[in-house]
């Protein structure tokens, strides 16, 4: 039997629908992490994640199947851990906020077909609003051996802001990492869907990104 041909991107993109993630969704998310990370994240993070209106927390669905998901925070400049505190230039005042990306993935099917750029994009958008003129820019961080990942915010004008030597610590070694970052503009019109990085996933509590 011939093999049909996988649904097109564009397709793919039509049929995704964006929603708000809820507690009802916690056991879909924990098994997603699960699959995705090799260490166990705390039950409170994901109820935090999934009630929390601290959090953007955004999910991808096909026919109701959580394929990706982006979730992020808004954080003020001076509460910023050190590595980040200098993110922004020094004459921003201290109740300047910045977004961290907690996560950000696509499961593996549906890698390649411009999901985690729809994710972003949404994001980006929320940020540039106006109700949310005080954030002036988003970051995350990515393990250095990731490449892939590494290129996918590259092309979505992120920079790499500073190297993070011992970084991570993960099946009891110790990984370095990047602070990755880019400048809110007043609008994110100009961010197109690119093609997806095949591993786009930044998940921090301290953070992993997922190398596959």
């Amino acid at each position: 039997m011939e093999m049909q041909p996988p649904l097109s991107a564009l397709r793919i993109q039509q049929e995704v629908q964006l929603r708000f993630l809820s507690p009802s969704d916690i056991e879909e998310v924990k098994t997603l992490c699960r699959e995705w990370f090799p260490i166990e994240y705390p039950d409170y993070w994901y109820t935090d994640i999934t009630s929390s209106p601290r959090f953007y927390s955004l999910a991808a669905t096909h026919y109701s199947r959580i394929i990706g998901l982006v979730v992020a925070e808004l954080r003020p400049q001076e509460k910023l851990n050190k590595e980040d505190g200098d993110i922004l230039a020094s004459h921003f005042p201290p109740h300047t906020q910045l977004a961290y990306i907690l996560s950000l993935g696509v499961v593996g099917d549906f890698r390649r077909n411009g999901i985690a750029s729809l994710l972003l994009d949404s994001l980006l958008s929320y940020l540039t609003s106006k109700e949310r003129s005080n954030c002036k820019a988003v970051y995350l961080h990515v393990l250095s051996t990731n490449t892939v990942a590494l290129r996918f915010y590259e092309r979505r004008k992120f920079r790499r802001h500073l190297f993070l030597p011992y970084y991570y610590a993960i099946g009891g070694k110790a990984r370095d990492g990047y602070s990755v970052s880019q400048e809110i503009k007043e609008s994110s019109s100009d961010l197109s869907v690119e093609e997806e990085c095949e591993s786009s996933f930044a998940f921090s509590f301290n953070l992993v990104f997922n190398e596959r």
